[in-house]
């Protein structure tokens, strides 16, 4: 029978010396148990594969080893031994419970139950509650007041990946230890060791690919080693870094670069093809897509800070093909260029063939360069804005040539070139009555409309209406307003909006003079007489005539 462990069990640490990373925390844990100043309760914080639940029962042993634990004095085979039955999860005084399993208030309270009783045979009853973000809310609020305030006896040691998710009144009565990622020279460094002790036959570059692909987890990083030995080491073939990438479904850096360097060019045929080239290896698309970010990490960070330091694990080669790349980008298209990769992360997740929601994106990303600066394009309509209300007194709608911070091209804003026709150019326009009557006879009703009800004149020359209006002018009224003119007389007017409040609307006169009208009209002799003979005559409509008509009544 094989009796082999995995490489992550064999290899755990049990010691706090055998914590790698992790010298902040080990330093203040050790230092309050030789003090005898241990808290209540401990959390354990960080992502999977740092040592959490392996550093809670290390601490379980250091509270309760019949000698000092941090000492290299083995504990007395005489006596019963607290580490090893801790080692194996089988002493009676130290109970771990998975709380993504135990996620109820009765757990809670069988624990609180037990916790009553004093230890029986060990300094300190441990509670270790692993994943402890699970608990639902009232599980939580029953936990409060024993975790707050525990018996002498007792020690709780809480472990969670997502530390946000626990309440603040339990955050409060704990004291926290954030377990960090492992740097990618400690973690080589530990997987050298690892494959010694293995008799492995495995290069440098093999181990460094592997402990960059473990994101800072020792436990990740030891069951891809332990993948890596039984595929090849067993069937004893040297492990390389082709053979690693091949395992991990992962592309090769310069592959990933110069796929880089098609999006950025705008080549979308290239990148395509480097695309497929990458994927016949047996590449995962959501991997390259991660390689491409890192890459568009290396490249901004590139353009900010210059030459890459050796502590981001990029080599020479590497180092120099980016500063090539990014010589000519800048920051605006690598933050788009970033914004556009996460997005295609999610997109990847919504279409079943990998491959061509892969290529889609390329394309995508390819065209980017071809897209203006979001900030010019916010410019250029602010100007157009600014011109259409004629606030700055210009006639010249034509900027200065303007260079994007993706393209370098020149970019105008064209002077607008109106279909003039010399029948339609009429006579000047000497009042804003003139004005309303060739709206009129042009059919512009909506114009029409806001000449004669929603703006108040405030001065009138030639070229140039000082207007006052109110809340109900059309949003376009300027623009339409300063297009016709031009369009019906040939040259450009000036439309200025006054704060001065401006005479009465053409409707507001008209108005007017038909309530003066029937004033009038009532008080007349022929308007007596009818509301004689009919009482119930109402006036609906006067209308003024001309003399001559008059003359002949």
């Amino acid at each position: 029978m094989n009796n082999r462990k995995p490489l992550a069990l064999k290899y755990r640490p049990q010691k706090f010396n055998e914590l790698i990373g992790q010298n902040s925390m080990v330093l203040s844990i050790q230092n309050a148990i030789k003090l005898q100043r241990t808290p209540n309760a401990y959390l354990l914080t960080g992502i999977r594969g740092t040592g959490k639940t392996t550093t809670a029962r290390i601490i379980a042993k250091a509270i309760n080893c019949n000698v000092e634990f941090t000492s290299e004095q083995k504990c007395s085979e005489k006596e019963f031994c607290h580490c090893k039955s801790i080692t194996n999860s089988n002493h009676i005084d130290i109970l771990e419970m998975d709380a993504a399993s135990k996620t109820g208030i009765d757990d809670i309270r069988e624990i609180l139950e037990a916790a009553k009783y004093h230890p029986s045979i060990a300094k300190f009853k441990v509670f270790i509650i692993d994943e402890v973000h699970m608990l639902s809310k009232q599980a939580f609020n029953a936990l409060l007041k024993t975790l707050e305030e525990p018996p002498q006896h007792l020690k709780f040691i809480l472990a969670t990946t997502e530390v946000k998710k626990i309440p603040v009144t339990i955050l409060s009565r704990c004291q926290r230890f954030d377990l960090r990622r492992i740097k990618v020279d400690e973690m080589t460094s530990f997987l050298t060791q690892i494959s010694k002790k293995e008799e492995a036959d495995i290069d440098n570059n093999s181990l460094r690919l592997i402990s960059k692909s473990s994101e800072g987890s020792v436990r990740d990083a030891l069951s891809i080693l332990d993948q890596v030995i039984v595929t090849h080491n067993l069937l004893g073939e040297k492990v390389t870094e082709e053979k690693v990438r091949k395992i991990l479904g992962l592309a090769d850096e310069s592959k990933i670069i110069d796929l880089m360097h098609f999006i950025v060019s705008g080549n979308s045929l290239k990148a395509i093809e480097s695309s497929e080239k990458i994927f016949d290896i047996g590449a995962d698309p959501k991997l390259v897509l991660h390689s491409l970010l890192e890459v568009c990490y290396l490249m901004t960070r590139t353009k900010t800070l210059g030459k890459i330091s050796k502590d981001l694990n990029v080599s020479e080669t590497e180092s120099k093909r980016l500063e090539e790349i990014v010589k000519d980008l800048d920051l605006t298209y690598l933050t788009m260029l970033w914004h556009f990769l996460i997005k295609g992360l999610e997109d990847l997740n919504l279409y079943p063939n990998l491959s061509v929601a892969f290529q889609m994106l390329l394309t995508r990303l390819c065209h980017l360069k071809n897209m203006p600066d979001p900030q010019e394009v916010i410019n250029s309509m602010k100007e157009l804005k600014t011109d259409d209300l004629n606030l700055g007194n210009s006639d010249n709608l034509i900027t200065e040539p303007k260079k994007t911070q993706i393209k370098n091209i020149s970019q105008e804003l064209e002077k607008p070139k109106p279909n003039l026709n010399d029948s339609k150019i009429t006579s000047k326009i000497n009042s804003l009555d003139d004005l309303i009557n060739i709206a009129e006879r042009e059919k512009e009703i909506e114009l029409k409309f806001d000449l004669e009800r929603n703006v108040r004149l405030v001065k009138f020359s030639n070229g140039k209406i000082d207007i006052a209006f109110n809340e109900r002018l059309s949003k376009d009224f300027i623009k339409k307003l300063t297009s016709k003119l031009l369009e019906w007389t040939g040259h450009r007017w000036i439309i200025t909006l006054s704060k001065d409040i401006g005479d009465q609307t053409i409707y507001e006169k008209k108005d007017e003079v038909k309530k003066k009208l029937f004033e009038h009209a009532k008080k007349t002799e022929v308007y007596q007489r009818i509301k004689e003979f009919f009482p119930d005559a109402e006036l609906s409509n006067v209308e003024k005539v001309n003399k001559s008509k008059e003359e002949d009544l």
